[in-house]
């Protein structure tokens, strides 16, 4: 079973990937809500709660980066599980991708100051729900 989720906060898009993605049917579902997000400086693509990727869905996810490069749309990767990334570097695809670490996403998000600061406010942030940031709060707070 797999789910994918979409969050806006200002211009960027983050997509939560939850589940097994493995088949056509996940590729698709993730592309329908890539392809949604023309109006993105950034998508993210949160693997933090992806279990397993599968080729078809890994050659989607090569796809949409080469799609949202011609648009001019930043495509990184976050957080990819232990399975997750062995399976990127099975295929070769770890230096195709940018994987963005908590730092990385604070300052997309134009978040600045001390962690102990930001770890207060990332809950209470104007469109900022879900597994994001509880990620954020416990990967800010460590």
């Amino acid at each position: 079973m797999f789910r994918v989720h979409k969050e806006k906060i200002g211009d960027v898009s983050v997509i939560l990937c939850e589940g097994r993605m493995v088949d056509e049917d996940a590729a698709f579902k993730l592309r329908d809500e890539v392809k949604r997000q023309r109006d993105a400086r950034i998508v993210l693509l949160d693997l933090s709660e992806l279990n397993v990727l599968g080729a078809k869905v890994m050659r989607m996810i090569m796809a949409l980066r080469t799609w949202t490069r011609v648009l001019g749309i930043q495509f990184k990767l976050f957080d990819p599980s232990p399975v997750v990334r062995r399976n990127l570097q099975r295929l070769r695809s770890t230096d195709e991708f940018e994987i963005a670490s908590v730092d990385d996403v604070l300052s997309l998000l134009h978040w600045e100051g001390a962690r102990s600061r930001i770890t207060g406010s990332v809950s209470n942030a104007p469109g900022f729900s879900g597994e994001l940031t509880h990620l954020l709060c416990q990967q800010i707070s460590a």
